[in-house]
């Protein structure tokens, strides 16, 4: 069954909290708007942001799994290659990540780091607040 990666992170264009409502076995951010309540395929949305990533990746992988690196605690070679090779391929990821989803751990930490989905009532990304994103002049 497919999971909204961003549960628990995402708000509406009024910074508002979105829920997650299974509508079957599919995920859907709902956003309430004027007393209507609209279901968005939480995989429309997630697409957005992971496109954002996604390209945040390309031409930072090496600063990225130093970092990733750092934070496992880990300097073992073969953990250095699969996290280089999980970054290279991190599109080709993405269909497994949408069936596992992002550990709640993770997701509260991204919340805590002060990570947010804002979005509209179409399901339009508004905004992505991604603190210590590596900015393109960096």
């Amino acid at each position: 069954m497919a999971k909204a990666l961003f549960e628990g992170l995402v708000r509406d264009d009024n910074e508002r909290a979105v829920p997650v409502v299974y509508v079957g076995a599919e995920p859907t951010y709902v956003v309430t708007e004027d007393g209507m309540r609209y279901h968005i395929d939480a995989r429309k949305v997630d697409e957005q942001v992971m496109e954002i990533f996604n390209e945040n990746i390309k031409g930072h992988q090496p600063e990225l799994a130093d970092a990733v690196m750092k934070f496992m605690g880990s300097k073992d070679l073969f953990t250095k290659v699969s996290v280089d090779k999980n970054l290279r391929d991190f599109d080709k990821n993405l269909p497994q990540l949408y069936e596992q989803g992002i550990p709640a751990e993770a997701r509260q930490y991204l919340g805590m780091m002060g990570f947010r989905v804002i979005i509209n009532r179409h399901g339009d990304l508004v905004k992505l607040d991604m603190p210590g994103a590596v900015a393109d002049d960096e």
